[in-house]
């Protein structure tokens, strides 16, 4: 099943080189120095109404003014999302802890492209597990895929041993959103077929540090 899985999401990611190259091409920007988001300028993100793990209706504008990570994953998932989330979210606590009043800045977002098992009952226990800010969304299949391509995010369907036991490969990746809701910077996350640790908590927390004013 693994194998199945990491080869489904390589498939994703080289549709992600090519959908990311799309978001970024077309902008008329030089090369940025290096204190400048590296994603400024990219066709990332935009309006979307979903629902949180509490049932009510959330809309792209209730952030308005604030950071937001926004992570797309399902809570199903094995092992890949889990490990991302709890890396991602245990970084936003070491800068939460280290800057205080730019920390309560970060809303944290996960958004399912699994909707059909991702039901806000199914959703709160998942995301307690991480932060207790974290917000957990999902939505009808039109609304995850309609939020997804504002993201250059990429899924499908992996069919697994019975219907109800199938893996969605997807986009592993982690944005950073200003308060203006333009992307600054991908958070770090892990790559599963390497050794190195390229997600830990405080190479997380370092990136925030550097955007997040």
């Amino acid at each position: 099943m693994m194998n199945i899985a990491i080869m489904a999401r390589n498939v994703v990611g080289a549709s992600l080189l090519l959908a990311t190259a799309a978001a970024l091409g077309g902008c008329d920007v030089a090369p940025a120095p290096d204190s400048r988001p590296p994603l400024e300028g990219a066709r990332i993100g935009g309006p979307f109404t979903l629902t949180d793990q509490n049932g009510r209706t959330v809309r792209d504008s209730d952030f308005a003014g604030k950071y937001r990570i926004v992570y797309f994953g399902y809570s199903f998932c094995p092992d890949i999302c889990p490990v991302d989330l709890q890396k991602l979210m245990r970084g936003l606590s070491l800068f939460e802890k280290a800057a205080p009043e730019r920390g309560a800045k970060v809303q944290p977002l996960f958004i399912t492209i699994d909707p059909a098992r991702d039901t806000p009952a199914a959703l709160g226990p998942f995301v307690a597990r991480y932060h207790p800010r974290l917000l957990g969304l999902t939505g009808t299949p039109e609304q995850i895929a309609a939020v997804a391509k504002e993201y250059v995010v990429v899924y499908n369907k992996v069919e697994g041993s019975a219907p109800d036991r199938y893996l969605m490969a997807h986009t592993q990746i982690a944005f950073l959103m200003g308060p203006d809701d333009k992307p600054l910077a991908m958070l770090p996350v892990d790559d599963p077929t390497t050794d190195a640790d390229e997600g830990a908590p405080d190479k997380v927390a370092a990136e925030l540090a550097k955007w997040v004013k």
